[in-house]
């Protein structure tokens, strides 16, 4: 994975934009462009944690979105425990709540990836969705959280020296999550796991016959993806501090396929690009007409036929 001098350009552009958000978003009158940043670094966050399946490791799941909702729903329920007094108000704290957002997915993605990577191609996204779609009308039926109608937080997780209705400077903790998690993706994919997942993602029998099990190395991933699917579905709830089962959806897990491939399968930095290319294009698109997804369907398909790899790709220029 090596940039070429146009993408780095790009990268310090994309990331002097992001930096300076809140001062532009002050100088043009719109304060929404804050919120829009940090839909846009959680969604990356979420796209790069399937873009490492999907990408890397050439396991297209459709089951990313219940890692999503489930760390959404963790912090949630702290909260709400919280408010009622069956739990103790540190539990929302920020240093608590989120490891719980990540560990909650993580455990419940080992036994279930244990499961879902004995199949392959079309059989593993039917499991991968018939799981995601089981944590779906779990919560639905779950009258004690809201059921279908969601569940409330009064409050943001409490973070040190940020208040809890500071949008600005939840925005700079959801945007430095993003960069840590793309360091650390980073610094993953130039590993031996990221080789062999390189590996598997080509010729899973060659790694086989040179002696190497896939199977623990896949379940790493699978695990690493839902951590970081629950991590940015605990950052979601924050931002508009409220949990719906739609975040368990298999539409939800449908935008996040989308994200990756628009941005570039196995880029990295394309997930980011996807995320806000996505998110960006929902929303002004749906202030312009209510139809807006008549319009949005023939743009994704330009750009995957004129784009063949995403739109990383072709800032790249090759």
């Amino acid at each position: 994975m090596v940039e070429t001098p146009r993408q780095v350009v790009v990268l310090l552009a994309s990331f002097a934009v992001m930096a300076g958000l809140p001062a532009i978003a002050a100088a043009a009158g719109r304060p929404d462009f804050v919120t829009l940043g940090s839909q846009v670094c959680i969604m990356a966050i979420a796209a790069a944690g399937l873009d490492l399946l999907m990408g890397r490791t050439g396991l297209p799941s459709f089951g990313q979105a219940a890692w999503f909702g489930l760390g959404g729903y963790t912090v949630a329920i702290l909260a709400a425990h919280a408010g009622d007094g069956s739990l103790p108000g540190w539990v929302t704290g920020a240093w608590f709540a989120w490891p719980a957002a990540i560990l909650v997915p993580a455990v419940l993605a080992l036994g279930i990836g244990a499961l879902c990577l004995r199949t392959t191609g079309i059989s593993f996204i039917m499991i991968t969705l018939a799981f995601a779609q089981m944590f779906f009308f779990l919560f639905v039926a779950l009258k004690a959280y809201g059921g279908d109608d969601g569940l409330s937080m009064r409050r943001r997780n409490a973070l040190p020296f940020i208040g809890p209705r500071d949008d600005v400077g939840f925005y700079y903790v959801c945007l430095a999550a993003l960069v840590l998690v793309l360091l650390v993706l980073r610094r993953v994919w130039r590993s031996r796991l990221g080789v062999v997942l390189d590996g598997i993602r080509q010729n899973e029998r060659r790694m086989l016959a040179i002696g190497l099990n896939p199977f623990p190395y896949k379940l790493a991933a699978f695990v690493l993806a839902a951590s970081l699917g629950g991590l940015a579905g605990a950052l979601h709830v924050n931002l508009f501090r409220f949990a719906s089962p739609d975040l368990l959806h298999w539409t939800q897990s449908g935008e996040l396929m989308v994200m990756v491939v628009l941005g570039g399968l196995g880029s990295l930095w394309g997930a980011v690009f996807g995320a806000a290319a996505l998110v960006l294009l929902h929303v002004f698109l749906a202030q312009w007409t209510e139809h807006w997804m008549i319009v949005l369907g023939p743009i994704l398909v330009a750009v995957v036929l004129l784009a063949r790899r995403g739109v990383w790709g072709a800032l790249g220029g090759r």
